[in-house]
């Protein structure tokens, strides 16, 4: 095992006078190392037929922070395990951002958080968000790569994924003008990848693809009533789907530079469907009942409708006791979704909703080879009904048999995001793989990653990667198949 020589100073503080911040502290406190291991301790047995990496993205400040911390502030950090031919291999790395680079030269946190003031902030993003870009949100694998992202839409940081280097901000050969907002979609059949990018001044909405060659090649404007913010988009073989949900932006707030957020329960939800190549002035809106959406299950063409399958917040908001700032923060960090689905009539431009499941699920996945298309199966953490977000169990959704089947980590084990692993050659859209999941026991104070038969969820895990290090509760994960990691070996 080997570590860096990079040792941060990290203090759980005060966020207030009286209040102190737990995501900070626990299950959330951050880790000061960089490490390599290998030949890690296995508790059964790999499957020979599972060969890829599990990447997971998530903050991890490397400095003290500056005032108040909020959860989306820390620093991004991929945590990984690469199991190839029945051994496992675990490799943690900061994303060298520009901001990352700014503060490792001072030596000390230069940025303030999006529950401070802004004002004194080196620099932010392209539309004058002078938050620090973490890309600490997600990760996407596309042309070799795996792209790590922002929530509130920065510069996409291209990463090796078996070395976790910073290979750089990822211009698209230079083409791209602006940010990527932080869950751009990827459809392996075509090689193209489809984004947005928001912010409070106009245009409030662009939409682009990217090509197989890897290139910009089409953006164009969405005109929306005022400034929003959607989390996520979904496409489908003909068409792209984005929305306009009644959580919007303050545009006093915003005037003042300030990020602040309000839910408008007079406006309605709306989705907004257009050729994947299509001009802004071709979307079509169908308006649905108030909520917010922060996360995409999936979406395809079936006849005359489009089916969008996602997890929906009915209430965005904090609760009524949410009196302070951590509080308030802490109630909106508390998801409260469910399984949804609409259907938008491409002919008529009706607009049917329906709740599949009352369970509080979200973080959802499908095989990544079907996304765009009709999925038998998807897959989601369940949340933990505690204070702060916590994933306590996994859950996989039949859409033919309209069944589930469950997974609980057990008691002070908590999990991240599972996204779905195909045995090697197995056929697309099948049952046929695994769910692989970082798993962190709160009582031993230790994290390892699980791997559970997709197909067979209640018989638990099959294996048992034992880390060497903690890994903290992070955001969303990734898994790329063996065949993918070609170009990533020749570099």
């Amino acid at each position: 095992m080997t570590s860096t020589s990079e040792q941060p100073v990290l203090v759980a503080a005060p966020t207030g006078e009286s209040e102190v911040n737990p995501y900070l502290m626990g299950v959330y406190a951050p880790v000061g190392e960089e490490i390599d291991a290998s030949d890690l301790e296995v508790v059964g047995e790999i499957p020979a037929d599972l060969n890829g990496v599990y990447l997971r993205n998530g903050p991890n400040p490397r400095f003290e922070p500056r005032g108040r911390y909020h959860w989306f502030d820390g620093d991004g950090m991929i945590h990984a395990v690469h199991l190839e031919n029945g051994k496992a291999r675990y490799r943690n790395r900061w994303i060298r951002t520009k901001a990352f680079e700014a503060e490792s030269a001072a030596g000390k946190a230069l940025w303030t958080g999006v529950m401070e003031s802004p004002d004194g902030n080196p620099f932010g993003n392209t539309h004058g968000l002078n938050v620090k870009d973490s890309a600490n949100t997600d990760l996407i694998f596309h042309r070799g790569k795996v792209l790590s992202t922002w929530y509130m839409c920065g510069t996409p940081y291209a990463v090796d994924p078996l070395s976790l280097e910073t290979l750089g901000a990822e211009t698209f050969l230079g083409t791209l003008v602006g940010d990527m907002m932080a869950h751009p979609k990827v459809d392996e059949r075509t090689g193209e990848m489809f984004w947005f990018d928001y912010g409070p001044r106009p245009p409030y909405l662009r939409y682009g693809v990217i090509s197989a060659d890897g290139e910009v090649a089409r953006t164009t404007e969405i005109e929306l009533p005022g400034p929003r913010l959607p989390h996520d988009m979904a496409i489908t073989e003909n068409h792209a789907i984005l929305m306009d949900l009644p959580l919007i932006q303050d545009r006093e707030a915003a005037r003042n530079g300030r990020h602040k957020l309000l839910f408008d329960r007079s406006l309605p939800s709306r989705f907004g469907v257009l050729p994947r190549y299509g001009d802004g002035s071709q979307i079509r809106w169908f308006e649905a009942s108030p909520c917010y959406i922060y996360h995409v299950v999936n979406s395809w063409e079936q006849g005359e409708e489009i089916v969008l399958d996602v997890c929906r917040v009915q209430r965005p908001r904090p609760r009524a006791d949410a009196h302070t700032p951590l509080a308030k923060m802490l109630s909106y960090l508390r998801l409260d979704a469910s399984l949804h689905r609409y259907r938008f009539n491409l002919r008529t431009g009706q607009c049917l909703e329906n709740q599949l499941d009352d369970d509080n699920t979200e973080f959802p996945s499908v095989d990544s080879r079907v996304v765009g298309g009709r999925n038998r199966f998807s897959y989601a953490v369940h949340i933990s009904p505690d204070s702060t977000l916590k994933f306590d169990g996994l859950v996989c959704y039949d859409n033919r048999a309209g069944a589930k089947t469950e997974h609980r980590f057990g008691p002070g084990r908590w999990g991240s995001e599972a996204p779905f692993a195909p045995r090697d050659g197995a056929a697309a859209g099948s049952h046929d793989g695994y769910l692989v999941t970082f798993v962190q026991d709160e009582r031993e104070g230790r994290s390892e990653l699980d791997v559970f038969d997709a197909a067979d969820l209640a018989a638990g895990p099959v294996a048992r990667v034992l880390l060497p290090q903690r890994v903290p509760l992070g955001f969303h994960a990734t898994w790329v198949r063996a065949d993918q990691l070609e170009p990533s070996r020749s570099r």
